[in-house]
């Protein structure tokens, strides 16, 4: 006789038993306070198969086949980010991604959307998402970054599939908002926006593609706050645009950040390059008022002390607070096809966007 789970006799409702192992390409997602059926995207459904859900002090678990039940203790619960990825489409989700699980070794070399190489991106696992390069339906997976871990799901892009992104955004604590350097805030990005503000949604911006022809990622954010009405900061500035992209320049530490190495994996900080420390100090500046508008600790001590006055831990927690409240939206740039600035938006995952213990879901 097979062993049944170790739940208390309360807890009664699951799906039916899945089969002996589990795909790959589908690991266990440990989610926080969710209710049972919201968190039925079809990426979920497909998970469904292979994994049972219950339900036990408010917190979900999985089982894999005859393997133990999972928890997650509240210190763990700290260390947990549940995130999704939304955009406009061809605005780089789905090779963001693919970066985010090879810099976090979930898989052992990248691949582009569309197949060329015979491949494929791992995250679009359908035949015609591959041949048409598009995100049809919502994938999950999870990585671990540093001292977190990351439960991702990414979504499609095209508004034919907008119901995708409404089903994952109820059940997520943040997102990564992608735009496009040269398109900026399409039509599908003030939708996305929509959605993410309909769940009270915190989010983080990484302006993506700065390689290609005609890249303005400071036109981007103003579009960011005059059309989707946000109230959003660069923390970063590009190295060069276009063909000359090679980094960015962190402007809370003051430091330039070059991605080089094999696929971009080495980090190399370094001084800010001469001609760029005067945008340093203006954008630095922005993001201090964009903060100050918002957060009492940064107004107070930029009061009495100036920029001077304000270091970079207190930028960092005021930072954090301010997107969990929905009242910020700090701004990552780089190009993930040319795998410039992806482990930034990792550690703005990390330092900025809530732990299940932090939002309410609905």
């Amino acid at each position: 006789a097979s062993q049944k789970p170790r739940w208390p006799a309360s807890d009664t409702q699951y799906h039916q038993p899945p089969p002996p192992s589990l795909p790959s390409r589908f690991p266990i997602m440990l989610l926080a306070k969710y209710n049972m059926n919201s968190i039925l995207t079809r990426a979920s459904r497909r998970l469904r198969e292979t994994v049972r859900f219950g339900r036990r002090n408010n917190l979900l678990f999985a089982q894999q086949g005859q393997g133990r039940w999972f928890s997650t203790s509240s210190n763990e619960m700290e260390i947990l980010r549940n995130i999704g990825i939304s955009a406009h489409i061809d605005s780089g989700k789905t090779t963001l991604t693919e970066r985010i699980l090879f810099y976090t070794g979930r898989i052992a070399d990248v691949h582009e959307v569309r197949g060329k190489d015979g491949v494929g991106a791992k995250m679009d696992s359908m035949e015609l998402e591959r041949e048409k390069g598009i995100t049809i339906q919502s994938a999950a997976t999870y990585v671990k970054w540093n001292d977190i871990n990351v439960n991702i799901i990414d979504t499609p892009g095209h508004i034919d599939f907008t119901i995708e992104v409404e089903r994952a955004l109820r059940v997520l604590d943040g997102a990564i908002l992608v735009l496009c350097s040269v398109g900026g805030v399409q039509s599908q990005s003030i939708t996305v926006d929509k959605q993410m503000k309909r769940y009270n949604v915190p989010r983080i911006a990484f302006i993506n593609k700065l390689d290609r022809v005609g890249a303005s990622p400071f036109k981007v954010i103003t579009q960011l706050r005059d059309v989707l009405r946000l109230n959003a900061a660069p923390v970063q500035i590009p190295i060069g645009l276009e063909g000359d992209h090679k980094g960015c320049v962190d402007i809370i530490r003051k430091k330039a950040l070059y991605f080089e190495g094999e696929k971009g994996v080495d980090i190399r900080e370094d001084v800010i390059p001469s001609g760029l420390e005067n945008m340093v100090e203006e954008k630095r500046l922005e993001l201090v008022e964009a903060l100050a508008d918002v957060d009492d600790d940064i107004a107070e001590a930029y009061l009495e002390d100036g920029e001077d006055g304000i270091s970079e831990e207190l930028m960092v927690k005021a930072i954090r607070r301010q997107t969990i409240a929905r009242t910020f939206v700090p701004v990552f740039m780089g190009s993930a096809f040319k795998n410039k600035g992806v482990q930034a938006v990792l550690d703005g995952v990390r330092d900025y966007l809530p732990n299940p213990k932090e939002v309410e879901n609905f």
